[in-house]
């Protein structure tokens, strides 16, 4: 259906301001052709106001905005070739599902015979080919939510932004179409942007996620990196779940109170620093794992069992370590499993992995 081109878009310094705060703080970002990069944030973080500058809604105070090699920031929105699926999917109620689709071809002047063609094949790419005649108040809001997406692409952009558009879906139907979007981007290979605050989301879909805070980004990297190597405490927060333990380095040495870890990267300066724990990076040693005690690739931590919260497939276990510091582990719930076994009170020995021994600056540990 669509042509299989896209555009690169480069963000330079752009900034956008309402009264002293920064929507958006000096940005500098560079999206691939054909990526799909998930802009993600909390409430207020900027996510947003970028994706609505990428639309042409809103004008920065200063900065580039390229589309290829053509500068954008004074083109008017609907001159700039890209499609947008919004939040609250903006149907019109008293339009069938066809002239939904068909209308940002008609306002394009589109002969009448080609708007039913092109809108049909659009329909048919969302799995809903023979829904024109329908009424969109007849529609779910998962098919709603495709009937967006298929009036977005009817016109064939070469970008595709979107703003949240899962966020009214029950959460298996949101699950379900996170899988469908990324196909469809596949599919097509237009750039995308999309904007969300679900963290699982992000990581489900996007090729690169950058995360922002206070109009800046804190990181631009893939998935399994912002996961895996958070660059800072905002970042290994706000992605997945973290506890944080003070640990000094001097020398390459990382120690953890009179304990020495290892580490499968190198602490880039000496001083304080904030270990990284995943609870479900951390495992709890049996009778049966004595052997693992002296196993070069695990870094040990003694701990006592404070509480064990059921959580269906798995149980997530609270621990204080000696100094009254607190972490949590996530394990399986099944009737063998050492979260399941162990009593409050209990003594435990916690194994971690050298390669998930993460470092983080200690800026911000208060």
């Amino acid at each position: 259906m669509l042509r299989n081109s896209s555009f690169p878009i480069t963000i330079e310094q752009i900034s956008k301001r309402y009264g002293r705060v920064f929507a958006l703080d000096h940005v500098d970002l560079h999206i691939k052709s054909g990526e799909f990069l998930t802009l993600l944030g909390p409430s207020g973080s900027g996510k947003t106001t970028l994706l609505t500058v990428l639309a042409g809604f809103t004008r920065p105070d200063s900065g580039s905005l390229k589309f290829g090699d053509t500068e954008m920031v004074c083109v008017a929105p609907h001159k700039r070739d890209v499609g947008m699926v919004f939040q609250n999917y903006a149907l019109f109620p008293h339009m069938s599902v066809g002239a939904n689709v068909g209308f940002p071809l008609k306002l394009r002047g589109v002969p009448t015979r080609e708007i039913t063609d092109r809108s049909e094949r659009a329909l048919e790419m969302v799995r809903l080919g023979g829904y024109a005649a329908r009424g969109v108040e007849t529609l779910s809001g998962g098919q709603r939510q495709r009937v967006a997406l298929a009036r977005a692409m009817v016109f064939e952009p070469r970008i595709m932004l979107m703003d949240e558009p899962l966020s009214a879906l029950d959460k298996q139907l949101r699950e379900h179409m996170q899988i469908e979007l990324r196909q469809l981007h596949d599919k097509l290979g237009m750039t995308t942007v999309y904007v969300t605050h679900d963290q699982r989301e992000a990581l489900t879909m996007s090729d690169r996620i950058a995360v922002i805070n206070a109009g800046r980004i804190m990181q631009l990297d893939t998935p399994r990196a912002i996961y895996e190597r958070p660059r800072n405490r905002f970042v290994a927060e706000f992605i997945g779940e973290s506890s944080f333990l003070q640990v000094q380095v001097a020398g390459g040495r990382v120690r953890l109170g009179n304990q020495t870890l290892r580490t499968a990267v190198a602490a880039p300066s000496d001083g304080p620093m904030l270990l990284m724990l995943r609870p479900e990076r951390l495992r709890v040693l049996g009778a049966q794992d004595a052997d693992q005690a002296q196993d070069a690739t695990l870094n040990l931590l003694e701990a006592t069992l404070v509480a064990t919260v059921y959580q269906g497939d798995s149980s997530l276990m609270q621990l204080a370590l000696p100094d009254g510091s607190m972490l949590s582990v996530r394990g399986p719930s099944g009737a063998t499993a050492a979260a399941t076994q162990a009593l409050p009170g209990e003594r435990l020995q916690l194994a971690l992995k050298v390669e998930d021994t993460v470092l983080i600056a200690a800026e911000g540990a208060a």
